[in-house]
């Protein structure tokens, strides 16, 4: 008979979002999910066609390419967060800055949810700090060690 050594799911699972947290944890993570947010719609809602019935309306504005820029920018700025935390402030600065030239170019901010998305991610960015590691507490001495005498 031989022991089982293949890793469990529920080891794996555990592992992995423990490490995700870990990784979260180190930087700007809500900021940048934000800010990826609101990428999206700034880019989607310029090329979007509705129907109404019989009644197509377009919602493409002459400054559609800006839009566009406004989203991917947007979504590397996010990224940016994500991977680069040192550079946190000017990626949130940048954000709120596109959040802002994305009333005029791109439909109100893509109707306000990629604008308002954008303004609180940069914000978060700007505003996160790393945490200071803790002090190591020292090690106990237990009554039943040689060295607690």
């Amino acid at each position: 008979m031989s022991a089982d050594t293949r890793p469990r799911l529920f080891d794996t699972l555990g592992r992995t979002r423990s490490s995700f947290w870990d990784w979260r944890g180190r930087r700007p993570f809500w900021g940048g999910l934000l800010c990826i947010l609101a990428g999206v719609p700034i880019m989607y809602i310029p090329y979007q066609t509705m129907t109404l019935g019989d009644l197509h309306i377009r919602l493409a504005t002459t400054a559609g390419a800006g839009s566009l820029i406004i989203g991917v920018l947007l979504i590397v700025l996010g990224l940016t967060m994500w991977f680069q935390p040192q550079s946190r402030v000017f990626a949130g600065v940048a954000a709120i800055l596109l959040a802002l030239v994305s009333l005029v170019v791109s439909n109100f901010g893509a109707f306000l949810v990629g604008f308002l998305l954008a303004l609180v991610g940069g914000g978060l960015g700007v505003s996160w700090m790393p945490g200071k590691p803790l002090p190591e507490a020292p090690a106990e001495k237990t009554a039943g060690s040689p060295s607690a005498d």
